[in-house]
């Protein structure tokens, strides 16, 4: 199988999805509109898919606006991720990246609205989707039909027109590089900790949960604070 730097290079989007489905679990239209989004705002500000020196070095920032199915295809088209720290999500609930060179902070945003693209989904879809998903209810049979729905609009939304988004070039306020922090172990759990996530009590040092901080969590409704220990 070719790597996904290549298949980027050569605007193999079927290829990417492939790659995309394998890591997301599924095929669903939003990860390939991540797909789209991404190779939009790739062409845009000149550059191509992460690689590793890129990577090391930030080189290239994916800020992303929502932490839904959108976001998986934007890190792997784009190759910047969480753990690379090449990605930085806003919790505004959009459906929108911003893609940023280190270089000179300059960026492409690429919008897309859901009201917009709803033509793309036929009535049927729609209803499986409110049915299966939303209401966590419908046969194994229903279930098998939305996913061969959504898959065949993924494929549309893989190959929509440039048109369908707003695209935009924007300015950025440069973002520090990921520092690197000292590690501190928890006296009470015994857990080595990012010194910087570590409170003193006492003269001693507690990771958060143990000195029973608040902390937050990405969560499926976005950013929250944890309260007594909850995750």
């Amino acid at each position: 199988m070719l790597t996904l730097n290549t298949l980027v290079e050569a605007r193999d989007y079927e290829g990417i999805l492939r790659y995309a489905k394998e890591f997301h679990g599924h095929l669903c239209p939003y990860l390939a509109l991540g797909i789209r989004a991404s190779m939009i705002a790739m062409e845009e500000l000149g550059v191509g898919r992460l690689d590793y020196e890129g990577s090391v070095d930030e080189r290239i920032l994916a800020i992303v606006e929502t932490n839904s199915c959108f976001t998986d295809g934007v890190q792997v088209a784009t190759g910047c991720t969480l753990g690379n720290n090449s990605l930085i999500y806003l919790d505004l609930g959009k459906t929108a990246l911003t893609l940023v060179k280190r270089s000179d902070w300059t960026g492409i945003r690429v919008y897309a609205d859901g009201e917009r693209l709803r033509r793309y989904y036929p009535s049927e879809a729609v209803e499986l989707f409110n049915k299966v998903v939303k209401e966590r209810k419908g046969t194994a049979e229903e279930r098998k039909r939305l996913w061969k729905l959504w898959e065949e609009i993924a494929h549309k939304m893989l190959h929509l027109p440039w048109e369908e988004f707003k695209v935009e070039r924007v300015k950025v306020r440069p973002i520090e590089p990921a520092p690197i922090f000292k590690s501190v172990r928890c006296s009470r759990c015994n857990e080595l900790t990012m010194a910087s996530r570590v409170v003193y009590q006492n003269g001693k040092p507690f990771c958060l949960k143990c000195a029973g901080e608040k902390y937050y969590a990405i969560v499926g409704r976005g950013i929250v604070e944890v309260k007594d220990n909850e995750v």
